[in-house]
């Protein structure tokens, strides 16, 4: 939820799991959240990166 100033006010946004979709609940401390560097074409790191969100039930596979 988000006020007049756009500002967010919620306390706890959930994430989703980047493979399965899955909503990542407050109580999965299984899940794990990685941020994946963008290179260019020599190989150099860009500064940019993907975040991917995976819950515990992926990581227990």
């Amino acid at each position: 939820m988000q006020n007049e100033e756009g500002q967010n006010m919620d306390l706890y946004i959930p994430r989703k799991c980047s493979a399965t979709n899955r909503l990542i609940t407050s109580k999965d401390h299984a899940s794990v959240q990685i941020n994946v560097g963008h290179l260019d074409e020599t190989g150099r790191y860009t500064g940019q990166f993907s975040t991917f969100a995976l819950c515990g039930f992926v990581r227990a596979q």
